[in-house]
């Protein structure tokens, strides 16, 4: 079989766990080689079309989309619209077709297609994907607006001055590596819990060229506070997607995700609060007078954290709640008393 690597394949099969497992995982793959041994020459228009049909059978999520999402890659696109429309037409090299091969067959482990292209697009910036760091989604793209926009509204003139923001959880860095790129006097102070988070951020500050003013550090909010507290110094904003599932809602969630992503980046503990609590106890003491804090939240979140402020926490203000493009409240701004 012609995966990539050996330590993929048995990685997978560790996944997969029991005899009868293997074996389907095993007939999956045979299943794959046989029809890229059968389609012989082939355009990319009909390796998108068999693919997802291939992708259909076997119960992947969004077949189309995966399929064109990895001939394009392929092609070096990013989408099929993107692609001549001769080029759909022409014959796949044997060096095209033997990657589109060894792609699709990652995403019939259920691989995200992130990880399979190992890329993907945060706002206007281009990311590189690897597992098990967590895949931003659009939810986010929306933080990142809310929080350039609100930074507009209120601070307008500091755009032209230093401004020193804290990240907690930057995973593949997409949050930070946004707001840099956006506003050029930033300077980012960013942590997250697992060390290939850390490394992909610096990874991706690098390509972009924001390494000078990105600090990223293997730190853990729960266990380290007081290092942050001594390395970080005071900032104008905290943001943060943190985990925020209930840990009951952890088993529900896609295969995709159950197999490949960083748990740590999705379990909040039993109501989703667990790291949400320590967030907010650092930001009281980080923050500058007046500065904010923007969180991406579960749906259920906004009430509960109000009340946590207002009880427990008299030197934050919870400020208001926002919804996301599906209307659900999913984003909290509190601020630092003044």
């Amino acid at each position: 079989m012609m995966f990539k690597s050996v330590w993929f394949l048995r990685r997978l099969m560790q996944r997969y766990g029991g005899d009868s497992k293997r074996r389907s995982f095993v007939r999956l793959a045979s299943g794959a080689a046989e029809g890229a041994a059968a389609s012989g020459s082939i355009t990319a228009e009909q390796a998108v079309r068999m693919w997802a049909q291939h992708f259909k059978q076997h119960g992947i999520s969004e077949p189309l989309l995966s399929s064109q999402y990895i001939v394009a890659h392929v092609l070096g696109r990013k989408t099929l619209e993107c692609v001549e429309r001769g080029k759909l037409r022409d014959k796949l090299t044997v060096r095209e077709r033997e990657r589109v091969w060894n792609l699709c067959s990652k995403r019939l482990t259920r691989m995200p297609v992130q990880y399979v292209i190992e890329e993907w697009d945060f706002r206007d910036l281009t990311l590189k994907m690897r597992p098990p760091v967590f895949i931003p989604r659009p939810e986010t793209e929306e933080l990142v607006g809310l929080v350039l926009e609100d930074l507009q509204l209120r601070w307008g003139e500091m755009y032209r001055t230093d401004l020193r923001c804290l990240e907690v959880g930057c995973g593949s860095g997409a949050i930070s590596l946004s707001l840099l790129h956006s506003i050029p006097q930033l300077r980012v102070f960013a942590l997250d819990q697992s060390q290939t988070a850390v490394c992909l951020t610096t990874e991706n500050a690098s390509r972009l060229g924001l390494q000078d003013r990105l600090d990223v550090r293997h730190l853990d909010v729960i266990n380290d506070a007081d290092s942050i507290m001594s390395e970080c110094g005071p900032v104008h904003f905290l943001v943060s997607n943190p985990p925020y599932l209930l840990s009951q809602e952890m088993k529900s969630l896609q295969t995709e995700i159950l197999l490949f992503e960083d748990h740590g980046a999705l379990d909040g503990g039993s109501d989703g609060l667990s790291v949400i609590r320590p967030i907010l106890a650092l930001a009281s003491k980080l923050l500058t007078e007046r500065g904010r804090v923007y969180l991406e939240v579960a749906p259920c979140h906004p009430p509960v954290i109000q009340k946590l402020i207002e009880e427990r926490m008299p030197g934050l203000l919870y400020l208001e709640t926002r919804c996301d493009l599906t209307n659900r409240p999913r984003f909290c701004i509190l601020q630092k008393k003044g």
